[in-house]
């Protein structure tokens, strides 16, 4: 079988958790703040608070930000539905807009048409790792006293004007799920520069627990902790943590055999009947490679694609029509026609590292034979 997306593990990467295992620490010891240092130096940024996934790292970005009960965030129907579930965790309103066919990210003009003084927080989406321009969400953000938080999820090691994607939003969220740029098992992280946001973020993924005398209102001696805020055991451990800094070194280096990867893709698919390569960006970190066919063939090409053992994936059924969203708020068929015809379309060929050559160019003959062949 050859799937969509796979975790590469080295030798350096068995032997840096077998280190941990050798040590005195497992969880919260002094390897995850060398992740999280290692991390922010990488992305640019003064800060990197570590989660257990990239879900609570959203739901803690949600909290740093503010959002409270009927608070509004603005957001991509073409996300996992991860995205906005962590407005909901805080009580907030999830709103989408409507995406840009090209790349698959939230559109700003679309986002400028539900922009409101209830908008909290907007989280744009690097949709498959195309790094989603920041600057006109960061403008809307500032007109009305909102946050910008990047999904980047997808775009670890991505790059947009020369700035690594992190180093622009209010916060970023990364994931290290195993189809991810790296891995950490499960795991995710926040990046920012502010340190208000670093400090709340802490604290949330801690069970809303302080051991800063600054902070508690009867410090008695060392002992002394205090809970001041609802929070989460979101903790990443220390075996995380070191396959993650193992990984990190070869961040670059996974990114540019993911980009050559694409490169083959685009050079032989883009001229076949009723096909669609993704869009194409210098910064372009591809978690996804997120090819589009026309919808009347998509079901039966991905269905060919399973029988020949080549585990393709649909990237992502809209979130607004979950079943929850739908009983929930109402939303149905057509109020998101560019994200919901993106989708009808979307099939996630194999991009990782260590697809072979010769297997992808497997991939790519089934798919000429098929298309050309419909």
């Amino acid at each position: 079988m050859i799937p969509y997306g796979h975790q590469y593990i080295d030798e350096k990467d068995i032997e840096a958790v077998c280190s941990v295992l050798r040590g005195d620490w497992l969880t919260q010891g002094p390897t995850v703040e060398s992740f999280e240092k290692a991390l922010a130096a990488k992305v640019g940024c003064r800060y990197a608070v570590t989660f257990s996934n990239g879900t609570s790292a959203l739901h803690g970005a949600m909290f740093a930000a503010g959002v409270e009960k009927g608070d509004e965030v603005l957001t991509s129907p073409m996300t996992f539905a991860a995205t906005s579930n962590a407005a909901l965790y805080q009580g907030g309103v999830p709103v989408f807009a409507d995406i840009d066919e090209r790349t698959g990210c939230l559109d700003p003009e679309k986002a400028m048409e539900k922009l409101s003084h209830r908008t909290k927080v907007i989280a744009p989406i690097s949709y498959s790792g195309y790094p989603v321009k920041l600057s006109p969400f960061m403008e809307m953000a500032r007109s009305v006293g909102a946050l910008v938080v990047e999904d980047g999820c997808h775009a670890l090691g991505a790059s947009r004007d020369g700035f690594m994607v992190g180093q622009e939003a209010d916060m970023t969220v990364f994931s290290f799920h195993p189809v991810k740029h790296i891995t950490t098992g499960e795991g995710g992280a926040v990046v920012t520069d502010d340190d208000e946001l670093a400090r709340k973020l802490r604290l949330f993924r801690s069970h809303g627990i302080t051991k800063d005398p600054g902070e508690m209102e009867n410090a008695e001696g060392p002992w002394s902790n205090e809970m001041i805020d609802l929070g989460y055991n979101y903790r990443l451990t220390d075996l995380q943590c070191a396959l993650g800094l193992s990984q990190l070194e070869k961040l670059d280096d996974f990114v540019s055999y993911r980009r050559a990867v694409a490169g083959r893709y685009d050079e032989r698919l883009a001229e076949l009947p009723g096909a669609v390569i993704p869009a194409g960006h210098p910064g372009h970190g591809y978690h996804l490679y997120a090819f589009r066919v026309s919808a009347d063939i998509r079901k039966k090409l991905f269905l060919d694609l399973r029988d020949e053992g080549i585990w393709v994936q649909v990237h992502y059924p809209p979130v607004h029509l979950h079943p929850y969203y739908r009983k929930s708020f109402g939303y149905t068929i057509g109020d998101f026609p560019v994200a919901e015809r993106f989708y009808s379309m979307e099939i996630s060929l194999p991009v990782y590292v260590g697809l072979s050559e010769s297997d992808q160019g497997w991939v790519m003959r089934k798919i000429e034979d098929m298309l050309k062949n419909t």
